[in-house]
């Protein structure tokens, strides 16, 4: 008798969730189709983690150049050629393998390259075919989030996937969105010596995160001549001749900005419009309702990453594809999402890494807790290397000081708060963490120094 199933498992989408539940379960020896509709391996990859890193890296240097003169290094006469700087993100991206399915096949994966569409709990339209899966994993990611502003069709602006493809930097930029995305990015282009303009809704900088970051950072954007506008609702976009015109309501008054371009990064919104419908899936305009396995309402059904909704970053997405994976292999007893000790990092200089609970989280929720801050500067590392912008801040359990969250604006922030989240997932007081040996004038000595003071 035939087999009714083409696959033991097909997945949509090979990003960060999807490229690891496949791989996990074709090196388990399952039988797995990866559906994939843009480049292979995500957005991650192809779009943000990799190539910003690498753009990053580069204007860091470039930026250290430039205020070597205090440290007696002569910066006269230094600039950068882009074509160059665009060359080496080329080159991370081609060692990263971006957009290479070279590693799915080579782990007996089959790659169908093509949108697929649901068609009921076990059948997949892809192109022109259907498939059957015994077991299927959704994690075909997000995508803009739809913000009533209005564009005519003839204006082109950029988005947070292709602003790294430009050939040049602009003169002038207008940012719509003051997340994590839109202030590394705001930082990114002023490194380069455009002119930027940043704007949000909110009342802060990094609405999400606490408070003295949002102060922190504007402080540092008013020094690097990036103009924040907060509380500022963007309503549309014109052009004229030579530039783009953002219309924009602040302080209750129309107000407007022209610029060379206007860049988009007010967020994603999943990407559900898949036909989960046709196979009973739930889910809301948030996100795939799961369980603790990422197992939807569909017992056979499962998914992760993005299209959950909620934070986005490539470690909850690679957690829950374990989770699934592990699942669906029948290990899942034991695999569990657990998102104790995910590290949040926003990569501008300095870093900001955050990781537990906030502040904001404890007062939403009427949480008691204690709470320590400290500055830069109570390590002897800020003062030789001449950083003193930014802090360690703390979120601890009221009566017995375990560490529950904590927030760190410092150069490497996101190694430093590796301590921190082994910390939270190991439920660690103050005094255990403090106890531990830790490297006399370095940054990590923040984490001691704060834990002390607790």
């Amino acid at each position: 008798m035939k087999n009714r199933f083409d696959y033991d498992l097909a997945v949509l989408g090979s990003g960060d969730a999807g490229g690891e539940a496949a791989l996990i379960a074709a090196k388990s020896g399952l039988k797995v189709a990866l559906i994939e509709s843009g480049k292979w391996g995500g957005s991650s990859l192809n779009y943000s983690n990799v190539p910003f890193g690498a753009l990053f890296y580069a204007t860091q240097q470039f930026k250290n150049a430039l205020n070597g003169a205090k440290f007696g290094l002569s910066s006269t006469g230094l600039r950068y050629n882009y074509p160059t700087v665009n060359n080496w993100k080329n080159i991370a991206l081609k060692r990263a393998k971006a957009n290479s399915k070279k590693d799915f096949e080579e782990a007996g994966i089959s790659c169908l390259h093509g949108r697929g569409h649901l068609l009921s709990s076990t059948e997949i339209s892809v192109n022109e075919q259907t498939i059957r899966a015994k077991k299927i994993v959704i994690a075909t990611g997000a995508s803009m989030l739809d913000t009533g502003i209005k564009i005519p069709t003839d204006i082109e602006y950029w988005l947070p996937e292709n602003v790294l493809e430009m050939i040049r930097p602009p003169k002038s930029i207008f940012i719509v969105g003051a997340g994590s995305t839109g202030c590394e990015l705001a930082q990114f282009f002023a490194t380069l010596g455009t002119e930027v303009i940043i704007a949000d809704i909110a009342g802060r900088l990094l609405p999400r995160e606490d408070e003295e970051v949002g102060q922190v950072l504007d402080e540092i954007f008013n020094k690097e001549k990036i103009k924040v506008l907060t509380q500022s609702r963007v309503i549309a976009l014109e052009k004229d001749a030579t530039s783009k015109k953002v219309i924009f309501l602040r302080g209750g008054q129309e107000k407007s900005i022209r610029v060379d371009q206007v860049l988009m990064c007010t967020g994603n919104q999943p990407n559900i419009d898949i036909g989960l419908e046709n196979a009973g899936v739930k889910f809301t305009q948030r996100g795939i309702d799961v369980n603790e396995h990422c197992r939807t309402n569909v017992k056979n059904i499962y998914a992760a990453g993005d299209v959950l909704g909620g934070h986005s970053s490539t470690e909850k997405a690679l957690i829950e594809a374990r989770a699934a994976a592990a699942d669906i292999l029948g290990r899942g007893k034991k695999a569990a999402v657990d998102y104790r000790g995910i590290i949040r990092v926003t990569n501008i200089s300095p870093a900001i890494a955050e990781v537990g609970i906030t502040e904001d989280d404890c007062i939403r929720h009427d949480s008691k807790y204690n709470k320590v801050i400290i500055a830069l500067d109570s390590v002897q590392k800020a003062n030789t290397s001449d950083n003193m912008m930014g802090f360690v801040k703390l979120i601890l359990a009221k009566k017995s000081n375990k560490i529950l969250g904590g927030t760190i604006m410092a150069p490497h922030a996101g190694l430093i708060a590796q301590e921190l989240a082994i910390a939270i997932r190991y439920e660690m007081t103050t005094y255990e963490l403090a106890s531990v040996p830790h490297l006399a004038n370095d940054w990590s000595e923040l984490i001691r120094v704060a834990c002390e003071q607790a």
